[in-house]
């Protein structure tokens, strides 16, 4: 499935020789552009129209109800309910480690105080296009509270298929205390976050993951409210691999960044060519039985 680029004895500039994805010009910044002012000149109104257009879904409202949350909860399987507890428990383990108490230094005179101040609103983006990720939510709302955020956002698009939330979305925000829910993703669900329409309050930092249009769009709202976060593009990931390596080892670690595309990229490098073999076999054989196969098969296609 990976392509093979034998590159021994090869000299000059190999990077030229390497697979990369095609980089988008200017058009989707225009895009997403328009998609903003779009938001702020109708609110609610124009959620609910990009919506439909861009998820196939015709909702009433884009706020999910606090009930239903806590009803997903219920709802799950009882080892998944137990297994988002315990990751959301781990999360807040970690990040406590992270709150410090106020450090006062003082010197001929002059006093500097360092502390940290949580916000009073944070928005949480969690990608659910291609599968409801529950870890996202989990990874941004948990720390969020940790720091002492009064109000937890989330925005997450609908499922094409259902129209709703997942439930193990709606069940990781019960979980992680997320205060307001809403089915709106892209590009419009950060403008919603930054300006605000007449069901969604801005925030003041908006973080979480997404694909390059909601990418552009935390890039386009910087100048507005706070990004938690570096413009981080497509997953990409590189693997270096020898003979230590157990084969399956080597190909899961292509396969989790890859099943994120169809724009990333993934490669493999190893000096044996035993181990590409054993490697490549792996990735056809996982790839074949994956849930997100098509994902992971076309982001190998064009940069693997």
């Amino acid at each position: 499935m990976l392509s093979r680029l034998d590159l021994r004895g090869v000299s000059g500039d190999l990077a030229l020789l390497l697979p990369r994805p095609i980089v988008d010009g200017d058009e989707p910044v225009a895009v997403v552009r328009d998609l903003i002012a779009q938001v702020r000149s109708g609110g609610d109104a124009a959620l609910l129209e990009l919506t439909e257009r861009f998820d196939g879904v015709r909702l009433d409202s884009v706020a999910v109800p606090r009930s239903e949350l806590a009803a997903a909860v219920e709802r799950i399987p009882v080892r998944l309910r137990d297994a988002l507890v315990t990751a959301a428990d781990r999360i807040a383990a970690y990040h406590r480690t992270q709150l410090h108490p106020e450090v006062t230094f003082t010197d001929g005179g002059a006093t500097i105080r360092s502390y940290d101040v949580p916000v009073g609103r944070a928005g949480c983006y969690v990608p659910g296009g291609l599968a409801p990720l529950a870890s996202t939510l989990l990874m941004t709302a948990v720390p969020a509270k940790v720091a002492g955020v009064e109000q937890v956002v989330v925005c997450v698009p609908p499922s094409k298929e259902s129209g709703a939330v997942d439930d193990v979305i709606l069940a990781a925000a019960a979980i992680a205390g997320v205060d307001e829910l809403y089915a709106v993703g892209g590009a419009q669900a950060i403008a919603a976050m930054a300006y605000g329409t007449e069901s969604i309050r801005p925030v003041d930092v908006i973080c979480g993951p997404g694909n390059k249009y909601v990418a552009l769009a935390k890039r386009e709202v910087a100048g507005t409210v706070g990004i938690a976060a570096a413009f981080a593009g497509p997953s990409e990931v590189v693997v270096v691999a020898d003979a230590s390596v157990d084969p399956r080892f080597a190909a899961v670690d292509v396969i989790v960044q890859a099943e994120h595309g169809p724009d990333g990229l993934a490669w493999l490098i190893t000096w044996e060519p035993d181990v590409a073999d054993a490697v490549v076999a792996a990735i056809d054989e996982l790839v074949g039985v994956a849930p997100r196969r098509e994902q992971i098969a076309a982001t190998i296609a064009s940069s693997g």
